[in-house]
């Protein structure tokens, strides 16, 4: 087995179940235990982690990967905080704070639209980029629009990330 393959380890795992652990196996000369998955839309996952359970290996990797979309998103893939050229901390943290409650605010918006699918199924465009578009119309509009997006915010009408699909 010390020769298989990760796709020979995801061939053998059963629909249905979460993930198989690889124990206690060496990646770059580290020791680590691996998890083998499927995503919900069917992908291969492959995370290498410490941790001994493949639900806190993959629990752990869904909240990492919760905050790199949300670090994408406010660097190169839309509010581009690396150009303020900022670097006194309170500065820096005050910044944060009205792009991290937009980035929200647009996958709230995001999550309520409809978006099409391309060829090989997944999403066309971001929920991010969605809810953002939605947002920018529905400013420029003054529509009624508006209210019912700004209701989104109310911590009442927000769902957790695991509800929503990530």
């Amino acid at each position: 087995m010390d020769d298989w393959t990760a796709q020979d380890w995801l061939s053998r795992l059963q629909t249905g179940h979460a993930g198989l652990l690889v124990d206690d196996t060496v990646v770059y000369g580290q020791p680590m235990n691996v998890v083998l998955t499927h995503t919900r839309d069917g992908e291969a996952l492959i995370i290498a982690s410490n941790a001994r359970s493949v639900t806190t290996i993959q629990t752990r990797y869904r909240r990492r990967f919760l905050i790199e979309c949300l670090f994408r998103a406010l660097k190169s893939k839309g509010f581009q905080l690396e150009g303020t050229h900022m670097t006194l901390h309170d500065h820096v943290e005050r910044l944060l704070c009205l792009p991290s409650l937009t980035y929200t605010w647009c996958v709230l918006v995001g999550i309520t639209l409809d978006c099409p699918k391309k060829a090989h199924g997944r999403r066309a465009w971001s929920v991010v980029k969605m809810g953002l578009r939605e947002l920018v119309r529905s400013f420029s509009r003054e529509s009624s629009r508006l209210c019912d997006l700004i209701h989104l915010l109310v911590p009442s009408q927000t769902k957790s990330p695991e509800s929503v699909g990530y």
